[in-house]
């Protein structure tokens, strides 16, 4: 198939399904996919860091179009699995390409035609709020020989976008930079220690563009977390010349599994500590992403990761949603329709999204949402019911919750529920006393509650 007319029929399918089409670099990798040439190889020809070619614009177009053709794409099967969609299934389409491609033209305001939010934000995305102060931060902190960077935050607050950003940073200061989701990870490989420091350090290897060499350097008679230790210093830093940036997302995914996180995590932190006294280890940065609500169903009660410096991401204010609404092209120059809907969401990135896209779509007018929105067939069903199902199976979180919905002002509770419930997002402090994140939460768990107790009478 030729490869032109292939391109503009993914361009159609992305703008059918609400996405931009192809960008230039995205173009770039899929030309040198299919000359069987490497990210290294893009890369370097096209002026680029290959670790931005390898950690950030494939990983987003592999999962736009994963989305579009309803199967997981990597490099490996791009090429196939496109060919075969595009001769089997993709739709007929009689519009002109150029004339909706105008839409997303760079003379024209992207904001008019904003994608559904879902995920992580894309680097070029006109909808991301810069978190201006945090990031500065942090971008000083990673130039820091030996840093270590933890992000946590309850789902939906923005990590892996934040995180892209860092990423896109450090590429562009000439750094090497890996990222790795562990969220992708077998959970074979995630419950076994030995297992997981192979995973670790095949993946890392092979997008540093070098062989895995991994029997060469694993020994059971000093251990994995030994071995694992010499393979980073004695072949990986070795082959660098510049800092390694290793993002690791959704690292609590390992939690789950008590003894390996009894040595994953303080093989991190011995990495950093090391850094301290043998300066090889300064090469290597690395960047810890992790969910709080994690800590709900393993009885935890205070972060299992305390080094490094701590990066909470929090709620959009009131100013920051009314300029994210002025992007969705809403006009709110008086502040009104801000302050109503962060009355009701509380300035939660992602339901200020999601709001900000229907209300630019014009499928609902403000008053309508907010009317609708503690409902559980309404846009936020899939986030509410995600927590109500949580709350369920903690009976004792769910009584301090419904203590805290029942009350007129800031209550004290118990520490170890205060923290599980804010580390769901679902309660504010206030001092060391807790009240309700938003009046969202407090409409559809107070209602949900009653509903549940009526059942539980009747029957």
């Amino acid at each position: 198939m030729n490869l032109d007319c292939l391109f503009e029929i993914v361009d159609r399918l992305l703008i059918d399904s609400h996405n931009r089409p192809l960008n230039s670099t995205e173009n770039l990798i899929l030309r040198g996919i299919w000359q069987y040439r490497t990210y290294n190889q893009m890369a370097i020809e096209a002026g680029y860091s290959p670790g931005y070619f390898t950690n950030v614009v494939a990983p987003e177009l592999f999962e736009r179009l994963s989305k579009i053709i309803g199967q997981r794409m990597t490099k490996k099967n791009c090429r196939v699995l496109l060919e075969s969609y595009v001769i089997t299934k993709a739709p007929p389409n009689t519009k002109p390409l150029k004339q909706e491609l105008t839409r997303f033209s760079p003379t024209v305001n992207q904001d008019t035609s904003p994608c559904y939010p879902s995920g992580s934000v894309p680097l070029d995305s006109p909808f991301y709020l810069e978190r201006s102060l945090l990031q500065e931060q942090i971008y000083q902190e990673i130039e820091k020989p030996g840093a270590l960077i933890r992000i946590k935050a309850p789902r939906e607050m923005g990590k892996t976008s934040l995180l892209l950003r860092i990423l896109d940073y450090a590429n562009r200061q000439g750094y090497c930079t890996i990222s790795l989701n562990l969220e992708q990870v077998e959970q074979a490989i995630l419950s076994d220690l030995n297992q997981l420091l192979r995973w670790l350090c095949a993946n890392i290897a092979r997008q540093l563009q070098r062989q895995p060499m991994l029997d060469e350097y694993w020994d059971e008679d000093i251990g994995s977390k030994t071995s694992c230790t010499l393979y980073f210093q004695e072949y990986l830093l070795e082959s660098i010349d510049t800092p390694l940036i290793l993002a690791l997302d959704e690292v609590n995914h390992i939690f789950e599994y008590p003894q390996v996180v009894k040595d994953f995590l303080p093989l991190l932190r011995s990495w950093y500590e090391e850094a301290k006294r043998i300066p090889i280890w300064q090469k290597l940065r690395l960047l810890v992403v992790h969910s709080t609500d994690i800590y709900v169903p393993l009885e935890l009660n205070q972060s299992p990761f305390n080094v490094g410096l701590p990066i909470q991401l929090d709620n959009f204010s009131q100013e920051e949603v009314q300029q994210l609404a002025q992007r969705y092209r809403i006009n709110w120059l008086d502040g009104e329709g801000a302050r109503q809907l962060m009355a009701m969401v509380g300035g939660h990135p992602a339901l200020v999204h999601l709001a900000l896209y229907h209300l630019s779509r014009e499928e609902v007018t403000l008053s309508q949402l907010l009317e609708t929105a503690p409902t559980t067939w309404r846009i936020y069903s899939y986030h509410l019911q995600r927590h109500w199902a949580t709350l369920q199976k903690q009976p004792e979180l769910a009584q301090a919750f419904d203590t805290v919905l029942n009350a007129n002002e800031a209550i004290p509770l118990d520490p170890i529920l205060t923290h599980k419930l804010s580390s769901m997002g679902l309660i504010k402090l206030s001092g060391f006393q807790a009240i309700a994140n938003c009046e969202l939460y407090r409409r559809f768990f107070t209602k949900q509650q009653q509903q549940h107790l009526q059942r539980f009478s009747s029957n």
